[in-house]
């Protein structure tokens, strides 16, 4: 397959301005393609790793990617995909965040590569600088209203109300592209279904300003989940590829708990296993779905990719010490990252009572459940089962000094933190 109808069997291709022409460009050599991601936050979230392994799928087809950091355009908002105004963020938080975009997309690129390094660019390089007569003359002045009427992104938002800064988004992110092909010779820009708009009106622009231009737009197809619930975000919040805001472990377990409606499309989407390979995975799948093997290889494919080796047999760890119960197996970061979310309870003191604990940590409702509990063998401390009813909990039991795993049966984990 050559890179195209690879990007066809994965499912990559959404829209495209002219799919024979862009086949013609990219059969005659390298060709430069950029996509743009606004800073909105401090971290990118995996709703954004399509367009940037897309990137990198073009990058090691052997052309030249261009990771564009709205610098200026995130002081903007583009209106695409929102019900209503985005908050204008202040220029030094844009700025932060920008910085820290650009060091996650460097993880993603080969910026060293001979032949084809990839760039990271920021349009508030070229916007930031940009008076507004020269603006309105040199740019706005090729945007009829009726054309910017006509956009989706703009249509969505009449009746709700779009201010003159967010109806302005597309003639940026236009200007963007002019500017690209102009000093880059980037000839492709992609970017999410959302973004055929914006795209197109780029072209428009690089049509009118320099005249029978050869630049091509494709769009990728927004992911979406079979029940219907929003991709990357969990009960706990969204997923981020900073493994601050999302430990590894997180990560892994997000990919792991794909629905099996949903797995082979996201093998597809996302990894670099190769067409034998899923086609493998999907068997499997089909053949035996409780092995669930195609969810493994999903998960471990991506905490590889996004957090590194190290990272992935660290996730794979806690995985399977709470899946065994040996919980008193792992560190007190490992602590952490596995019971993120579970009820926690912060103790100051020295020895306690486990039937008083387990009452002071709302793990029971009164000390006669607490002891009966514990003579059934409901009550497990650090992985191993107590059914002493005068049991105290020493600084023994403390992994590292810091925490305590208190276990009520087969799944309900609780967390004694210690100050």
């Amino acid at each position: 397959m050559d890179l195209l109808q690879e990007l066809e069997w994965r499912g990559l291709i959404n829209q495209a301005t002219d799919m024979e022409g862009l086949r013609q460009l990219l059969n005659e050599g390298k060709v430069t393609l950029y996509c743009g991601f606004d800073p909105t936050a401090d971290s990118l979230h995996i709703g954004s790793l399509l367009p940037i392994l897309t990137l990198r799928r073009f990058q090691l087809a052997g052309h030249r990617p261009i990771a564009l950091v709205g610098g200026a355009t995130g002081l903007i908002g583009d209106p695409s995909g929102k019900k209503s105004e985005r908050t204008l963020n202040p220029k030094e938080t844009v700025q932060q965040w920008s910085n820290r975009i650009k060091e996650q997309l460097a993880r993603f690129l080969d910026f060293d590569a001979k032949e084809n390094p990839a760039k990271i660019a920021n349009n508030y390089d070229w916007i930031g600088s940009l008076d507004v007569i020269t603006f309105l003359r040199d740019v706005g002045k090729n945007f009829g209203l009726n054309y910017m009427l006509a956009k989706e992104s703009v249509q969505s938002r009449i009746e709700t109300g779009i201010s003159f800064t967010e109806f302005s988004y597309m003639i940026l992110q236009a200007f963007d592209f002019l500017k690209l092909y102009q000093t880059e010779n980037c000839r492709l820009q992609i970017g999410g279904s959302d973004q055929w708009g914006n795209i197109t009106a780029g072209l428009e622009l690089i049509r009118k300003t320099e005249g029978e231009a050869k630049a091509f737009g494709l769009t990728i197809p927004l992911v979406t989940k079979a029940d219907g619930t929003k991709f990357g975000k969990t009960e706990s919040g969204t997923i981020w590829l900073d493994k601050e805001k999302t430990s590894p472990y997180e990560f892994y377990q997000f990919w792991i708990n794909t629905d099996d409606r949903d797995v082979i499309k996201y093998l597809k989407y996302f990894t670099f296993l190769s067409k034998d390979e899923i086609e493998e995975l999907e068997r499997k799948l089909q053949e035996a779905p409780e092995q669930r093997a195609a969810q493994k290889a999903l998960a471990e494919e991506m905490t590889k990719l996004v957090h590194g080796e190290d990272a992935l047999k660290q996730a794979i760890r806690i995985s399977e010490a709470l899946f065994s119960g040996s919980v008193s197996e792992l560190s007190a970061e490992e602590i952490e990252q596995g019971f993120k979310d579970v009820p926690s309870f912060e103790y100051e003191g020295e020895e306690v009572p486990l039937v008083e604990l387990l009452v002071m940590a709302k793990i029971v409702p009164s000390k006669r459940q607490a002891r009966e509990d514990i003579a059934n063998g409901a009550i497990y401390v650090n992985g191993k089962r107590v059914q002493d009813i005068n049991a105290v909990i020493a600084k023994e039991n403390r992994i590292e000094g810091r925490f305590t795993v208190i276990r009520r049966g087969k799944k309900k984990y609780y967390l004694i933190r210690y100050k």
